[in-house]
């Protein structure tokens, strides 16, 4: 229960960019045009691996995933902020966002362990290529992807700790979305055992795939190290160079937001920090896919001369 001089919270106040309203037709226009790009590239990397034989593979079947993951996770938070760029401040019930929470811990973890899948994947191409398509077979990669799916929303279930804390009296939120760390700062209960709870589960879901991406490269290049041919070098490094990007994109973004200092200063910084991991990288997946892979461009252009050709 609150106290004689404090009311119990039921709605957030979501700040969004404050200080910079007088920009905010600009920084409207500007996200959602990042948002289209976003919802864009990745619906056709969707549709690409779907229709097309050439690229129901276990890279591309993975890849496919990772996108709707993409889409998925920015369409739970970017509405929002556009609408909050346009209200300058958003009014959300608790409850509201516990399940933004929740959802956006999901895709999370989701993320995490579909990359680390997709570099076992090409730990097997590259140093077991005689054996690859026998322990790559589809059935395999739907039950990765199925596992993936199960174990992020197993492992989402710190919600269920954070539902039980109470908000009394401050219910300002210094963002534009319903973020674990801000929501936890608000709370007048211990928040001893979730803090405890939650970096479990960081370990349990960033850590652990980390690390276990970290040893796959590390087989990966001592066996791409053996090849005597140069061009066989090339052409090795080359089929896991863009998982790589991701790896750098995605990892890289995570360890700066979650890794950096806190304090008042660092409110702005968290909040560009984000817009990369919800913004940029999941419009640079596509990009990275897209211009790396030549399957993926051949089926493009196929797919474009086809409706050209209808058309005419």
């Amino acid at each position: 229960m609150c106290e004689d001089n404090q009311t119990d919270v039921t709605v957030f106040i979501l700040l969004g960019f404050k200080g910079l309203y007088s920009y905010k037709i600009l920084f409207f226009i500007l996200f959602l045009f990042s948002y289209i790009l976003v919802i864009t590239g990745n619906l056709i990397l969707v549709v690409l691996v779907s229709i097309s034989e050439h690229l129901k593979i276990p890279m591309f079947i993975f890849l496919r995933q990772l996108a709707v993951a993409d889409i998925l996770i920015t369409t739970t938070i970017i509405p929002m902020m556009l609408d909050i760029i346009l209200r300058d401040t958003k009014e959300v019930f608790v409850t509201g966002c516990l399940i933004q929470i929740y959802i956006f811990d999901i895709f999370e973890s989701v993320q995490c362990f579909l990359i680390a899948v997709m570099s076992y994947d090409r730990c097997l191409a590259i140093c077991n290529p005689m054996r690859y398509n026998s322990i790559m077979s589809p059935d395999v990669c739907r039950k990765m992807i199925a596992a993936s799916w199960l174990l992020a929303c197993m492992l989402s279930i710190e919600i269920i700790v954070v539902c039980q804390l109470q908000f009394c009296g401050l219910n300002y939120i210094d963002h534009f979305f319903c973020d674990f760390g801000p929501i936890v700062e608000l709370a007048t209960s211990d928040t001893s055992t979730l803090l405890l709870v939650d970096m479990i589960l960081s370990f349990v879901v960033f850590f652990i795939p980390f690390s276990f991406i970290i040893i796959t490269y590390i087989i990966i290049f001592y066996t791409i190290s053996k090849i005597s041919l140069n061009s066989g070098r090339k052409k090795a490094f080359s089929t896991c160079s863009s998982h790589l990007a991701t790896v750098f994109t995605y990892y890289g973004t995570l360890m700066i937001i979650y890794m950096g200092p806190s304090g008042d200063s660092s409110y702005v910084q968290n909040k560009l920090y984000s817009l990369l991991y919800i913004v940029v990288t999941p419009m640079m997946n596509p990009i990275i896919y897209s211009l790396r892979s030549r399957e993926v461009r051949q089926t493009l252009h196929q797919v474009i001369n086809i409706q050209t050709q209808r058309q005419l």
